[in-house]
C-alpha cells in the first residue's frame, strides 16, 4: 500500500490471545508504504489501523510480485529507506546483522559497481593513479580543481568527460573515448579514483570523480608537483599506459556484470555474451541460454585467500564459474579432496537436485573473481529451456531437438525454430521439407552451417544417396493423386535448390566427389524431361556451368608437380618460380620431397599429395635399405631444435606439414633418441641476398599483401575442419592451409633472424623502425596475418632484449610499437583484436592462428555427439567461424600499387625469405651482436 492523501495509520502489534492491549510502533504518513510482506505469502505481523480519513493505492499481490521480479534492487532500495523513515531502521539492521553470513564483505548479493573490487589498490595501479594524478595537477589548464557540490569544498576533482578528453589527448594508444573510460574505471574498480559520493562507476558523464590520495589528504596531496615527481611521472606514464590500456576492457566487462539486470544496455549485453561464448565451463550450452544468462549473471570479487564461500550441508543458492584465481574443494573427515581453477565452475548440483551443498568451498588465494547465479535464475532458466524445446521422436526415441526462437533486437527471422541436435538423416529431410522452397532473403543459417559442416557427421556419398532417394521417391509410384503429384514436384525442387546451395556454399569442393558429379548429371537429365521441372532449368544449367568451369581448371591443371627444396624454401612448383597467381594445391598434385634416417642419409620421392605416411615410410626404408617391418617403422619430423614430431600412418600431405626448418626421418619405433637435426637446419633458409635498406617499404608491404592474399585465397573453409578434426580422419589435405600458415612463421621468424643478424646498431635501429612502418603498412592494407607476424616477430625475447637498439629507437616510434602490441594481446581472448577486425570491411587477410584456435575451442569444448544425435550447436559454432573465411575474401583485392623502385627485385625478395626457426640459435646471435650488460 501507499499513501496517496494526508493521513495517519496506527501500526500495532498484538498477541494472539487478545488478553493484553495492542502496542502502537509508529505512525506511517503520506508517501509511505506497508504490506510488503505479501510477497512472501507471510501472515501478516502487525494490524494497522487508520486515525483520519485516508485515501490509498493499492497494488495486488500478483502484480506486486512481477514488478519485485523486474526491479528487485530498486524496490529493495524503496523499502529498506521506508523502514527507516519509520522508524525501524536500527531494529531492522540488528536483524539482519545478526542473522545474515559476513562471509562475503566484498561481494554482496547486488554489488554496487561504483565500490572497490579489491581491499587495497595494487602497487602497479597506486603507482599508475599517481602518475596520472601528477601530471593532471601540474597541468595549469587541467581539469582537477576544487569544486563545490551541494554547499561542500571537494578538493581537487573533475568531471567524468574531462578526464577522458585528458586521457585521449596524453597518449597516441587510446583512439575511443570508451578505451579511455575503460582505462580510468580499471583506476576506479581499485580504490584509486572514486566518485566523489561513491555512487557511481566510471562514466563519460558530468558525474565528479577524485584520486584516493585527494581523499586521504595530508602533505601528499598537497602542492605543485616537483620537476623531479613530474619527470618520474612521465617515465612511467610512457611504461606503464598501455598495461592500463589492457586493463581496460577487463575493468568495464567487470563493471557491466556489477550492474543490476535491467540497468545492461543491450551494447553491455552483447559485449558480455560475447565473453561467455569462450568461458569452457558454458560451451555445452545454447547460444540462447548463453544470452539469457548475460542479463543474470553477477560478479563477485574476494579480497583474502581462506574465505568460506559456503559449507557443506548449506542449502544451494547459486551456481558459480571462476574468472579468476583458485577455490579448494572441502569435505568433512576428507580434507581437500579438489582444486578447481580459472574456467571451472561448481555449486550446479545443489541446484538442481535442490540438496543441500555436498562439500564446502575455500577460496585458494587472494583476489579471486567469479561469475554466479541465483538460484531462482537458474531454475527459470531450465524451465525455458525445457518450455521452448521441441522433441521429434520416432520409435520412442529422439530424432530431432529443436529450440525456439528468441527474437533479438534488430533481427528477423522467418524461421521459428532453430536446429539443436538430430540424427544427420532427419536434420536433412527437415531442411528440405521446412527451410527449402520458401521465399526468404539471403541464405538461411541452419542450411548454410548444414553445408559448411556436414562433412564431419554425413560423409558427401551419404548426403547424395540420400538426396537420390528424396528426388526419386515417385520410382516406385504406380498411382498417383494430383496432391500426391504436387508434393513430389515440390520435394524434387527443394532437392534442385538444395545442390544449388551446395554449390554457392562450398564452390569446387562440391565437385570433387564423382558421386556428386554424376548426380547432378542425373538431374539435369531429369529436368529437361520433366515438363514440370522447367521453372528449375536455369538452375540446373547454372550448376552445370560452374560444374564444367571446375573440370575445365582441373584438366588445365592436371600434373603439377611441386618441390620442397631441401634447404627450406617455401614449397613451390617444380618449375623453380615462385607461386604464381591463385594456384590451388590439389590432392593429385605430385611433390618432390627428401627423407633421411638417422645417419642423415637420404633419398628423394615423388608422390602425390594425398599420399599417407604409412606408404611414403615403406617407399623411404624401401629405398634407405632399413630392413625392418612396417610395423617396426614410424615417419618423424626432426625440427631444427632437435624436438621431434611422430606422424599417423594414415596421415597425408605430409610435406606441406613441416615446420620452416623441419626435415622428415624414417626411423626405427625404438631409436627415435638417436634422431638428430642436420647441421644445416641451424642456418638460415637459402634466400635472396639483398640490403633491406634500400627497399621502400610501403612496396615491401604491398607485395608481402599481393603475395599472401594468392595463399589465402586457395585455402578451402573445408581445410579449417581437416585440421582441427585431423586430417586422417578424412583423408583429405590441408596443403593450403600448411602452406599459409608456413609463411605466418616464415615473415615472423624472417624479422629476428635479419635483426640478430645485423651487427651495426645504427643499422639494427634502421631495420627495427623499417619493421614497425612495415607493420603498419600491413595494418593500412588489411593484411592482419603479416601485421601479426611482424609484430610477433619484434616481440621476440631474442629481439626485445637488445636494450641498446631499442634506446636508439624514436619515441614516436616506440608509441606505435605500444599501440601494435595492444592490438594482438592475447588477454580476453584476443579482444583488442576482435573489437577492431569487426570493424573492418572485406577484402582483408586475417589473423589465421586465432581462427584455427577458435576452430580448436569448439570442437574440443564441445561434443560431436550427444546422446546419438550430432550436436549441431558445435557445427553452428564451427561454421561461424568458416563464413569468416568466406566474409574476408567477399571482395577482390584492388590495392594501389606503389611508385614502384625495384618491383622485380621485391617480388623476388619477398618469396623467399632468410630464416632461422631455432630459438636457441636466435638467442644465442642476439647475445653476440649486444652481449647482456654487466651490472
Amino acid at each position: 500500500m501507499l499513501f496517496r492523501r494526508s493521513c495517519t495509520y496506527n501500526v500495532e502489534q498484538s498477541t494472539r490471545h487478545y488478553a493484553k492491549s495492542a502496542v502502537t510502533l509508529c505512525n506511517l504518513g503520506v508517501g509511505a508504504t506497508f504490506g510488503e510482506s505479501v510477497l512472501h505469502d507471510l501472515p501478516r505481523d502487525s494490524t494497522v489501523v487508520t486515525k483520519t480519513t485516508c485515501e490509498l493505492l493499492r497494488v495486488e499481490q500478483q502484480d506486486f510480485r512481477l514488478i519485485w521480479e523486474k526491479n528487485k534492487e530498486l524496490m529493495n532500495d524503496i523499502f529498506t529507506n521506508c523502514k527507516f523513515k519509520n522508524g525501524f531502521g536500527p531494529g531492522v539492521q540488528t536483524a539482519a546483522a545478526a542473522t545474515s553470513p559476513t562471509k562475503r564483505p566484498l561481494s554482496p548479493d547486488h554489488p554496487n559497481p561504483a565500490l572497490p573490487i579489491t581491499e587495497t589498490p595494487s602497487p602497479a595501479m597506486s603507482r599508475m593513479g599517481w602518475a596520472l594524478r601528477t601530471l593532471l595537477v601540474a597541468d595549469n589548464s587541467s581539469c582537477l580543481k576544487d569544486r563545490k557540490v551541494s554547499g561542500k569544498l571537494i578538493r581537487k576533482c573533475a568531471p567524468g568527460t574531462e578526464l577522458v578528453d585528458w586521457l585521449v589527448n596524453l597518449s597516441p594508444i587510446v583512439h575511443t573515448r570508451a578505451q579511455a573510460a575503460g582505462m580510468w574505471q580499471a583506476l576506479v574498480e581499485e580504490g584509486v579514483l572514486a566518485h566523489v559520493n561513491k555512487e557511481q562507476p566510471f562514466k563519460d558523464k558530468c558525474f565528479l570523480y577524485r584520486f584516493r590520495l585527494d581523499e586521504e589528504g595530508g602533505a601528499a596531496a598537497a602542492g605543485v608537483p616537483q620537476s623531479d615527481d613530474l619527470g618520474a611521472a612521465n617515465e612511467h606514464i610512457r611504461e606503464a599506459l598501455s598495461a592500463l590500456f589492457q586493463r581496460g576492457p577487463d575493468a568495464t566487462l567487470r563493471m557491466i556484470l556489477r550492474k543490476p539486470s535491467h540497468e545492461r544496455t543491450s551494447e553491455e549485453l552483447e559485449l558480455v555474451f560475447e565473453e561467455l561464448v569462450h568461458i569452457a565451463a558454458l560451451s555445452h550450452l545454447s547460444t540462447s541460454i548463453k544470452r539469457e544468462l548475460s542479463s543474470i549473471f553477477v560478479f563477485e570479487a574476494h579480497a583474502q585467500a581462506g574465505t568460506i564461500l559456503f559449507n557443506q550441508g548449506d542449502e544451494g543458492r547459486s551456481w558459480y564459474i571462476l574468472l579468476k584465481g583458485s577455490v579448494d574443494v572441502v569435505i568433512h573427515g576428507k580434507g581437500t579432496v579438489a582444486t578447481l581453477k580459472t574456467g571451472d565452475d561448481f555449486g550446479k548440483l545443489a541446484l538442481i537436485n535442490d540438496a543441500p551443498r555436498a562439500a564446502t568451498i575455500v577460496l585458494k588465494e587472494n583476489n579471486c573473481h567469479l561469475l554466479r547465479v541465483d538460484k531462482e535464475h537458474f531454475n527459470r532458466i531450465l524451465r525455458d529451456v525445457e518450455a521452448n524445446t521441441l522433441r521429434l521422436q520416432e520409435h520412442g526415441k529422439d530424432v530431432l531437438v529443436l529450440e525456439r526462437v528468441a527474437k533479438q533486437r534488430g533481427q528477423h527471422s522467418a524461421f521459428k525454430y532453430t536446429v539443436m541436435s538430430g540424427t544427420p538423416a532427419k536434420m536433412l529431410e527437415h531442411l528440405l521439407e521446412t527451410r527449402l522452397g520458401q521465399s526468404v532473403g539471403g541464405m538461411d543459417p541452419f542450411l548454410d552451417d548444414f553445408l559448411l559442416t556436414h562433412i564431419v557427421f554425413m560423409p558427401v556419398v551419404q548426403l547424395v544417396d540420400e538426396l537420390a532417394n528424396y528426388f526419386h521417391c515417385d520410382a516406385h509410384e504406380e498411382a498417383q493423386t494430383p496432391e500426391d503429384r504436387e508434393y513430389i514436384i515440390n520435394f524434387k525442387k527443394r532437392v534442385i535448390q538444395f545442390m544449388q546451395k551446395w554449390v554457392m556454399a562450398v564452390r569446387h569442393a562440391a565437385f570433387e566427389e564423382p558421386s556428386v558429379c554424376d548426380f547432378i548429371e542425373d538431374l539435369a537429365a531429369e529436368v529437361e524431361a520433366d515438363p514440370d521441372l522447367n521453372e528449375e532449368t536455369s538452375i540446373v544449367h547454372n550448376v552445370l556451368t560452374q560444374m564444367a568451369r571446375y573440370q575445365e581448371d582441373r584438366n588445365q591443371n592436371a600434373g603439377q608437380k611441386w618441390k620442397l627444396p631441401p634447404n627450406g624454401q617455401p614449397i613451390c612448383l617444380f618449375s623453380g618460380n615462385a607461386t604464381p597467381s591463385k594456384t590451388v594445391i590439389r590432392p593429385d598434385d605430385d611433390i618432390i620431397f627428401r627423407v633421411y634416417c638417422a645417419d642423415h642419409t637420404y633419398c628423394t620421392l615423388r608422390f602425390p599429395m594425398h599420399t599417407t605416411a604409412e606408404l611414403i615410410k615403406a617407399c623411404a626404408a624401401d629405398k634407405l635399405q632399413l630392413n625392418r617391418g612396417p610395423e617396426d617403422l614410424v615417419l618423424v619430423e626432426v625440427k631444427s631444435n632437435g624436438e621431434r614430431s611422430v606422424f599417423k600412418d594414415n596421415d597425408v600431405s605430409i610435406p606441406t606439414g613441416l615446420s620452416l626448418n623441419g626435415r622428415l626421418f624414417v626411423s626405427v619405433k625404438d631409436h627415435l633418441d638417436a634422431l638428430t637435426q642436420l647441421q644445416e637446419q641451424e642456418c638460415p633458409t637459402e634466400g635472396v641476398d639483398i640490403d633491406l635498406e634500400i627497399l621502400s617499404t610501403k612496396e615491401l608491404a604491398y607485395h608481402i599483401t599481393l603475395f599472401e592474399w594468392d595463399l589465402f585465397w586457395a585455402v578451402h573453409e573445408y581445410e579449417l575442419l581437416y585440421h582441427t578434426f585431423g586430417r586422417h580422419h578424412f583423408g583429405k589435405i590441408t596443403a593450403n592451409l600448411d602452406v599459409f600458415l608456413r609463411r605466418f612463421n616464415e615473415v615472423q621468424y624472417w624479422i629476428v633472424t635479419e635483426l640478430v643478424s645485423t651487427p651495426s646498431l645504427s643499422k639494427r635501429v634502421g631495420l627495427v623502425r623499417k619493421f614497425i612502418k612495415l607493420a603498419a603498412y600491413c595494418k593500412e592494407y588489411q593484411n592482419l596475418n603479416a601485421f601479426f607476424a611482424v609484430v610477433m616477430g619484434l616481440s621476440n625475447m631474442a629481439v626485445t632484449r637488445l636494450q641498446q637498439t631499442w634506446e636508439k629507437i624514436p619515441s614516436k616510434f616506440k608509441k606505435i610499437f605500444q599501440e601494435f602490441e595492444a592490438l594482438i594481446d592475447p588477454s580476453r581472448n584476443h579482444r583488442a583484436y576482435r573489437v577492431f577486425v569487426g570493424k573492418l570491411q572485406p577484402p582483408l587477410i586475417p589473423f589465421m592462428p586465432l581462427l584455427l584456435k577458435d576452430m580448436t575451442f569448439a570442437h574440443e569444448g564441445n561434443k560431436t555427439s550427444l546422446d546419438g544425435l550430432v550436436n549441431f550447436e558445435k557445427m553452428h559454432m564451427m561454421a561461424q567461424t568458416m563464413r569468416t573465411i568466406r566474409f574476408c575474401r567477399s571482395r577482390s583485392l584492388g590495392l594501389e600499387p606503389p611508385s614502384p623502385k625495384s618491383e622485380g627485385e621485391v617480388r623476388s625478395y619477398i618469396s623467399s625469405f632468410r630464416v632461422i626457426d631455432n630459438q636457441r640459435v636466435l638467442t644465442a646471435m642476439s647475445q653476440k651482436v649486444e652481449p647482456t650488460r654487466k651490472l
